[in-house]
């Protein structure tokens, strides 16, 4: 089961650090203390597979959940998706409805847990929009906000990653994509997942979302919004884009996490200059400033 309480403490120094923006980091916190509260359901059994075992998934390119399903009771993480979903709810109307809708479909038991999990060829986040009408923006929240603690739970027991033997840039644990990324002291360049909680070394140079490995398509957005350590990785062929921080300049940021929640105002630059990202951020939940509808 996973203890919270590092990742909390440097939360509350993210938030000493950026007081403006305590407020409506206030959302995450809220996550956050469900997290710490959450206890693991007898059902829930981590995943046992010999190292040997792993190795072999992951030359295949699969990661783990995409064979071994982990058993989440729904009513395990209705403490932590119903406050979610009422918060999301007021994005307007058409959201309400879909949640909504959703709810509906959860209570009567015509969708589970197994919604919100990737899996090879299904995108639960556009499933949920096809199905109920959730736009992705906020779908995008759904999983990590009510899974992570039952997967980190899940996965604890395989989380030693030999180096070399993981080449692809999605979650080589749950299949999720990449949601933040960070140069280490040594040079190389760490990829870190929100919805398990795992963090890999990157297999090159090249964008997480669609492969491109070409220097005309990879480029680093600039700006004063950007300090000094911090980057914002783009690529001008898929339009995606990934925040991340050079430790070496850096030593004293955050986990991942807490750096990737802590600055939606790097979302906001990257998201006016025309890219998305595919994991949750505040920035999906401001208004569009066209005034359209997301």
């Amino acid at each position: 089961m996973p203890d919270y309480t590092l990742l909390m403490a440097d939360w509350e120094a993210l938030l000493a650090r950026r007081g403006a923006l305590r407020e409506p980091l206030g959302f995450w916190t809220a996550i956050l203390e469900g997290w710490a509260s959450w206890k693991p359901p007898a059902p829930l059994v981590p995943l046992s597979l010999g190292a040997d075992e792993c190795r072999a998934r992951w030359a295949r390119g699969e990661s783990l959940m995409a064979r071994s399903v982990p058993t989440i009771p729904a009513d395990s993480v209705e403490d932590l998706l119903g406050p979610l979903m009422e918060r999301l709810a007021a994005d307007g109307p058409d959201a309400a409805e879909a949640l909504r809708r959703f709810a509906a479909d959860w209570d009567e038991g015509r969708v589970d847990v197994t919604a919100l999990l990737p899996a090879p060829g299904r995108d639960p986040v556009a499933r949920l929009e096809e199905r109920f009408g959730l736009g992705a923006h906020l779908g995008a929240f759904l999983a990590p906000a009510a899974l992570r603690p039952a997967l980190e739970t899940y996965f604890e027991s395989v989380r030693e990653l030999p180096d070399g033997a993981w080449g692809r840039d999605g979650c080589p644990w749950c299949g999720g994509a990449a949601a933040y990324g960070e140069v280490v002291e040594d040079g190389r360049r760490r990829l870190s997942c929100l919805l398990c909680g795992g963090g890999w070394v990157a297999g090159g140079l090249r964008c997480p979302f669609c492969e491109s490995q070409s220097a005309r398509d990879l480029v680093r957005l600039v700006g004063e919004a950007v300090e000094e350590g911090y980057v914002i990785e783009a690529c001008r062929a898929c339009r995606g884009y990934l925040k991340g921080v050079d430790r070496r300049q850096r030593g004293n940021a955050g986990p991942p996490l807490v750096e990737d929640w802590g600055s939606p105002h790097l979302d906001l630059y990257a998201a006016r200059e025309g890219y998305w990202r595919s994991t949750p951020s505040l920035a999906h939940l401001l208004p569009r400033e066209d005034g359209a509808p997301r």
